[in-house]
């Protein structure tokens, strides 16, 4: 019987191509170069004797023809798809290069992993090194968590993103600071005591008062931190109070180095996100992190000490 179906490759550049609108990007999300794609495509519309698409210079679209390939074609490639992904499952091991804040990664993601590990054995995550300006398309690397502040630029309308953890934040204090004549128990008392700031979120103490309804208040730092570990260590160390991100002080609270004296936090505008661009097709190991990560961030709370 003489096969007539076309290979893999050239269904593959087609698929892309036709999903993403250009040669060049489907090449990044092939990993192979951009003459690679069009002369696969070219292959399939010569095999076919029709044209799929129609080149508007760095531009494609489909034609009518090829729309109705694309129709007949595009859930064979999910199937076969969805088969190597069934069969690596069981029989092989999938790398996952992540992207992700050292702060978050230390703090709050990697002490998460081994629940991670158990789960889905056939991952084995490899960390990228972080870089705060990666564009968010990065052919080697198959997701990041990233930081939003504020009002900043986020991220071009290709990339999904969904939010982590990290707008949460609350005072922290010594535990021996729930304790005795001087205890800290409203938000008044708290700015009875020297108060540490991050030097890059320097309004974050102002926004908490705000949210308990002090918003006359304009408290000055007695001393600023541009790293949370320098913050909670200055709590630890008895040079003030702190206000941090929940996420980032799980470890210490659990171990009574520090405790939350009015759990009652502020939202932010600031948080972490999982990101992953729209057009790429997304690894399994990527489909199963973002599904057990973005569980993680909406488990309970570990047992914190609090004066509440």
């Amino acid at each position: 019987m003489r096969i007539r179906s076309p290979s893999l490759h050239e269904l593959h550049a087609f698929a892309s191509t036709a999903r993403l609108g250009s040669f060049s990007k489907a090449a990044d999300e092939l990993c192979v170069t951009q003459g690679a794609v069009s002369r696969a495509v070219a292959r399939l519309e010569e095999e076919l004797g029709v044209r799929l698409l129609d080149r508007h210079g760095r531009l494609s679209t489909l034609t009518d023809a090829g729309r109705a390939y694309l129709d007949n074609v595009a859930p064979a490639l999910q199937q076969l798809e969805a088969a190597a992904d069934a069969a690596g499952a069981q029989h092989g091991p999938h790398t996952l290069r992540l992207s992700v804040p050292p702060t978050l990664a230390t703090k709050w993601l990697i002490p998460r992993l081994p629940d991670f590990r158990k789960r889905h054995p056939e991952v084995a995550i490899s960390f990228a090194p972080y870089r705060r300006d990666d564009p968010l398309d990065m052919p080697d690397i198959d997701g990041w968590i990233r930081v939003r502040t504020g009002d900043t630029a986020w991220h071009p309308a290709g990339i999904q993103s969904d939010y982590l953890v990290g707008r949460e934040i609350v005072p922290i204090c010594r535990p021996e600071d729930l304790r005795g004549p001087h205890a800290l128990h409203t938000p008044e008392d708290l700015l009875q005591r020297p108060l540490l700031f991050h030097a890059n979120y320097p309004d974050n103490w102002r926004l908490w008062f705000d949210t308990q309804g002090l918003r006359d208040t304009n408290p000055r730092p007695a001393a600023d931190f541009d790293q949370v570990v320098m913050l909670v260590q200055g709590v630890i160390s008895g040079l003030g109070l702190a206000v941090v991100q929940r996420c980032l002080i799980e470890d210490e609270l659990a171990a009574g180095r520090i405790a939350i004296p009015i759990d009652r936090a502020a939202l932010t505008p600031r948080g972490y996100y999982v990101c992953a661009p729209k057009g790429r097709r997304e690894t399994r190991g990527m489909r199963v992190f973002r599904d057990w990560v973005l569980a993680q961030a909406a488990a309970p709370d570990p047992s914190v000490t609090t004066a509440d």
